[in-house]
């Protein structure tokens, strides 16, 4: 049985991303993709598209996909990741480090790369703007036109970030992770190569996944989930059938050229998972849509103003550093292209390392050539000497450059200076691409070019629904024309977040709290180990010495009780007075005089009654002479109250013991062994291990104290914007083409606006051949696909298996058996064994029922009914006949003649060497036709299309 269930990202609604889907196959749970949503939403585009209570206007969108990842995520059993960007694998790394996501994981090594630059680039961005895991964001309570801080009502600067309020959207809990957890968990993650079957094990012991490209972005895969039970699954979402200049289009449909038609391993499947995000698209050519876009970036560029084009940081931006360097060689350009990413450089480095993953226009080039075509010389370096360039010429881009943060490139290029930046994210909710939009925004005849819609609820998304509305109804972005640029106007109110240096009285402040802390932290060290110095000289402590002298006994005691009292004493005297100050060293003088003396009413000694401060104290009673505590207790004895005197607190300790005698401490051996390794070590091996340790520490750059500020900036709007959709996914026309030529059994629509996934049932029901089992369920609902099966292991025989007469089928090999079940002694799985034919005549002859028998006749014997498996294709039939020169045409739906009525002009005579193969039903073939050479020929090749299974 089938069990599917949305965690975001379902069908019929407006926010469609990220993408989390969890498949149950029987017994076992596999998670689809694992996105991230936008973290930084617009304030007043939250409010107005999600609150739909007033009571519920503090829960973030993506509380609820959240919740249910991380209920779900510890018994999840296998991963599929199938796109490296951030809607497809964001939320992978902290669902990894919190939640219990420890499940195996498989995706194409370009998707582990670009998800990991895509992730720590937005983990960096995020936590060098804003608090995350509980830390506290100063909020300035108001700014001024230029988006700088204004001072309070009082004239004093802003509170410090331990005591200044939260801002009103900072409670929104965002679940980001830290950038060793991103390594961490894209590390563990399993790779494999495009067609590379995978055997699973363990729970998931019978399952086969195989990844196919998918196009769209680089390593992109659709995922071929093959069950023993539930058949073929395929899980395709944001595919690309058009070849593009950096890649191939997805393989799920040939390319006219190889005779088009779907894959032959992914027709059919048993259960399609597909998303219908652009199924009432349509797309513009994309020649017009590359044509419009160099045409605005050269004449921007011309009239010396610059460009701004938000984009991503792994995966669609590297179709667009290929199309502008190509026009910027072809057009010999000089203005320089900024790519402001801190993961930019990493990013290529490693693309150019993966050039059998690429294909397009770059699978052409030869690595090192010069562009002449020549290749005389493959290795060789660029014109610039950069060792890291070598690769394909398409991917050296000679014209990028590189900044980290907007600082760096206006420090380089004035704003006065035509450039065109390319700046991540492409949501324009944080980072370098919404602070430099502040700034941009305000210069006249600058240009915010849009690639792509965004995600609902970010600046982008407002940016380009403010494009479309302004655009007549026939230029409208999904009407298949190219729109154009509109003059933006008006004043737009933007939070800015940003994170500065703790400075003057704050900055004090901060050290001393961070001296009392460390403080703290070494009382707590020195109790701590003085506890394991004790604990170990117990350990150490030889059982066999029972009997000892007094003067011993009295020596240990004495000295049981100096370091008990001193150490603790001193202990809670540093504390005290480095909480209160050196006024308290007459306080706590007589605090201790009270210890020793003895005064005791059952309080903890040399403790007294002070306040905890998050100091561990040990409390321990001993004996004192003369004093008894009479304390209530449940079990009272015949004289009435129960005396307790105060002891010191001795705990025996007991042996553990198994069948094999005394258990060894594994780890107070290692702890032994440490230090006998430390002792043996000499002086010159501790120094340099010290000084080793000292030299990375001073490595690590520290970070200086700082907060976190919100400003609001009024950003006046005067600059143009322009959208061009090059988001490399198929439209509206590929998906109603592709999706009945696969034509599977039963299909779920996921990823898709309500419009959309009307659009795509209603185009289905049209088509009479096409599964009328279509799914489209909302986030949360469950689908229920199949009745549950059980499936039973069981051993075949040497004997018996070496007389199977194996047919191929597919990936597999199926053959027919007959034998009877034994149990073994030597063997826990039944055991399948042969039988004789003597053994089993009787029992059919006694399940045929008696006949009269015609005198003279022989008895009927029943003959074995032998099976085929398989579909029959018309087309591959047709194909074969080909080639064994036997001439086919298809007529009609399901018909196709073959022999010699196949040519034109064919006789009637020519009909009795003809036959015709029908398909009536759906697993029912028929051949019709007389008795010839072409009869034979024909049910020769459609028997060699199935997999015939003798019995």
């Amino acid at each position: 049985m089938i069990t599917f269930t949305p965690l975001s990202g379902a069908a019929g609604t407006i926010r469609t991303t990220p993408l989390a889907y969890l498949l149950q196959v029987d017994d076992v749970r596999i998670l689809l993709d694992c996105g991230s949503p936008d973290w930084c939403p617009e304030q007043s585009l939250e409010d107005v598209n999600e609150v739909e209570d007033v009571n519920e206007e503090t829960v973030p969108s993506w509380e609820k996909y959240c919740s249910a990842l991380k209920d779900c995520a510890p018994s999840v059993d296998l991963v599929l990741l199938s796109h490296g960007d951030l809607s497809h694998a964001g939320l992978y790394p902290y669902a990894h480090a919190h939640w219990g996501l420890t499940a195996p994981a498989y995706t194409t090594l370009p998707v582990q790369a670009m998800a990991r630059i895509a992730a720590t680039e937005d983990v960096e961005s995020i936590r060098d703007e804003q608090p995350v895991e509980g830390t506290v964001e100063a909020v300035t309570p108001s700014s001024g036109p230029d988006g700088s801080v204004s001072p309070t009502a009082n004239g004093t600067s802003p509170p410090p970030p331990s005591d200044s309020p939260p801002a009103s959207h900072a409670g929104k809990h965002k679940y980001v992770a830290t950038i060793q957890q991103v390594h961490d968990a894209f590390d563990s993650v399993n790779v494999l190569r495009y067609s590379q079957p995978c055997h699973l094990q363990g729970k998931c012991q019978g399952l086969t996944i195989i990844p196919f490209n998918a196009g769209h972005t680089l390593g992109g895969t659709i995922w071929k989930i093959r069950s023993p039970s539930a058949g073929t699954i395929l899980y395709a979402v944001d595919m690309n059938h058009m070849r593009e200049r950096h890649l191939d289009g997805t393989v799920l449909i040939r390319q006219a050229s190889a005779g088009g038609g779907v894959f032959e391993s992914l027709a059919r499947p048993d259960l399609l998972i597909t998303d219908a995000e652009r199924a009432n698209v349509t797309t513009a050519r994309r020649k017009d849509r590359d044509s419009a876009l160099l045409d605005c970036v050269t004449a921007t560029l011309s009239s010396r103003n610059s460009l701004l084009l938000p984009c991503d940081s792994s995966t669609r931006v590297l179709e667009l550093l290929v199309l502008l360097d190509q026009h910027w060689n072809y057009s010999r350009l000089k203005y320089p292209i900024c790519l402001l990413s801190r993961t930019g450089r990493e990013m290529l480095t490693f693309v150019r390392s993966m050039m059998e993953w690429l294909g397009g226009t770059i699978s052409k080039e030869d690595v090192g050539e010069d562009g002449t075509g020549h290749g005389r010389d493959r290795r060789r370096r660029d014109d610039d000497n950069d060792e890291e360039a070598l690769g394909a010429f398409a991917l050296r881009f000679r014209h990028l450059e590189f900044f980290p943060n907007p600082q760096i490139l206006m420090q380089t290029y004035s704003s006065k200076e035509p450039k065109l930046i390319l700046a991540v994210p492409a949501t324009l909710s944080h980072g370098p691409s919404r602070s430099l939009f502040s700034q941009f925004a305000e210069i006249p005849d600058n240009v915010v070019l849009l690639t792509g819609r965004s995600e609902p609820g970010t600046l982008g998304r407002l940016l380009f629904d403010k494009w479309n509305t302004s655009q007549r109804e026939e230029a409208k972005w999904d009407r298949g024309r190219i729109g154009s640029n509109i003059m933006m106007d008006g004043e737009l109110r933007l939070e800015m977040h940003s994170k500065v240096p703790l400075q003057g009285a704050e900055l004090e402040e901060f050290l001393a709290k961070e001296r009392a802390v460390r403080e703290k932290e070494a009382v707590q060290q020195a109790a701590l180990a003085r506890s394991q110095r004790m604990l170990e000289a117990d350990e150490g402590q030889s059982d066999s010495d029972s009997d000892s002298d007094d003067e011993s006994d009295d020596s240990e005691e004495n000295e049981v009780e100096r370091t008990l009292g001193e150490d603790l004493m001193d202990t809670t005297d540093e504390v005290k007075q480095a909480r209160e100050g050196p006024n308290a060293s007459s306080r706590s003088g007589t605090k201790r005089k009270r210890g020793e003396g003895g005064g005791g009413d059952g309080t903890d000694w040399a403790l007294g009654n002070e306040p905890d401060d998050g100091v561990t104290r040990i409390s321990f009673d001993i004996y004192l002479k003369g004093h008894v505590a009479k304390t209530t207790s449940f079990f009272k004895s015949a004289e009435g109250q129960t005396q307790r005197f105060r002891m010191f607190p001795y705990v025996e300790k007991k042996r553990k013991v198994d069948e094999y005698g005394e258990t060894v401490d594994v780890g107070m051996w290692l702890r032994k062994g440490r230090v006998l390794e430390e002792d043996a070590e000499d002086e010159e091996a501790k120094e340099a291990r010290r000084r080793k340790e000292e030299e990375e520490a001073k490595k690590a750059p520290r970070e200086p104290p700082s907060k976190f500020v919100t400003t609001v900036a009024e950003v006046q709007l005067a600059c143009r914007l322009f959208f061009v959709d090059l988001e490399g996914l198929n439209d509206g026309r590929a998906v109603k083409t592709i999706v009945p030529q696969v034509n599977p059994r039963k299909m779920i629509l996921i990823h898709a606006p309500q419009a959309a996934t009307e659009s795509l049932i209603e185009s289905c029901a049209n088509i009479r051949a096409m599964t009328k089992e279509i799914y489209a369920p909302a986030q949360g609902e469950t689908v229920q696909i199949g009745q549950q099966t059980n499936s039973f292991s069981i051993s075949l025989s040497d004997e018996l298996l070496a007389s199977i007469k194996m047919s191929r089928f597919e990936d597999n090999e199926v053959g027919y058996v007959t034998g009877r079940i034994s149990n073994l002694a030597t063997s826990t799985i039944p055991v399948l064994q042969p039988v004789s034919s003597s053994s089993l005549q009787p029992q059919t002859q006694n399940l045929l029922p008696m006949e009269a028998r015609i005198l003279g006749s022989r008895a009927r014997q029943p003959l074995p009914q032998s099976t085929m498996i398989g579909e029959l294709k018309l087309t591959a039939l047709k194909a074969r006949l080909a080639q064994v020169g036997v001439q086919a045409e298809l007529v009609g739906e399901g018909v196709l003649i073959c022999g010699a009525a196949a040519k034109k002009g064919a006789s009637v005579d020519a009909l009795q060497e003809s036959v015709a193969v029908r398909k009536t039903a759906r697993g029912r073939v028929e051949l019709e036709g007389s008795i010839s050479d072409v009869y034979y020929k024909v049910r020769k090749e459609v028997y060699a299309l199935y997999a015939l299974v003798a019995a």
